[in-house]
């Protein structure tokens, strides 16, 4: 098993300084880049993330979700409580559209798939998740391909349920774990990208005051 990595290093990326995507009245949508938390960290060096850089600007801002620190992509923030009310309402009761882009180590061969297996904290390597059939917490994955290339395959993740770390998880319990993630990659596949390359790159809600589903896109960065 590879090192734990460490946030005591933490150098987060400052160009862009914030990718945004949308802002109205309402809501802020941004593209996070990787190597940035989403929320500050309980050490008080972790200060720097994408809430504290929108409320330098928009200082209503709070974020109603969250992506881990090395996975890219669509987040979105409330501008005020009744929209953070009613967006959080959506994350809560499943009723957002969510789809990720992945590189994973080999070829799949199949051209998709559902990933159904449950999760649970690894509390002797926290905070790394693994695939615990007793105790762990129901959690679904789709994935789709998109191209198969020489060592690797590009996919699209669509995750049913939001457990921690399960896209990452999900895709190692299949023998396919995604290039470069420093948690669960060893050798050559964490080696093979200088980045996690997981991206956010759709999603979709519905909006807290025109009431009309929209969904906001992020380009893949790898």
């Amino acid at each position: 098993m590879p090192a734990m990595p460490t946030l005591k290093d933490y150098h987060p990326p400052m160009e862009p300084y914030l990718g945004v995507l949308h802002v109205d009245d309402d809501i802020l949508v941004v593209d996070k880049q990787s190597g940035l938390l989403s929320v500050p960290g309980k050490d008080p060096s972790l200060w720097d993330c994408v809430e504290y850089r929108a409320r330098q600007r928009w200082p209503t801002a709070g974020m109603c979700h969250r992506l881990d620190k090395d996975t890219s992509g669509v987040l979105v923030l409330a501008l005020n409580k009744r929209a953070h009310g009613f967006i959080g309402s959506q994350f809560e009761h499943r009723e957002t559209t969510k789809s990720y882009i992945a590189r994973v180590a080999g070829v799949v061969s199949e051209d998709r798939g559902l990933v159904d297996l449950p999760l649970a904290t690894d509390w002797l390597n926290k905070p790394r998740q693994r695939v615990d059939h007793d105790h762990g917490r129901s959690a679904q994955t789709e994935w789709t391909v998109i191209e198969r290339e020489e060592r690797s395959t590009r996919l699209r993740l669509v995750p049913l349920t939001g457990r921690t770390h399960q896209l990452r998880v999900h895709m190692k319990a299949i023998g396919h774990v995604i290039l470069g993630d420093a948690f669960y990659a060893e050798g050559e596949d964490l080696a093979a990208a200088d980045r996690l390359q997981l991206h956010a790159a759709e999603l979709g809600f519905t909006h807290p005051t025109t009431k009309e589903f929209t969904t906001f896109v992020a380009p893949t960065p790898f």
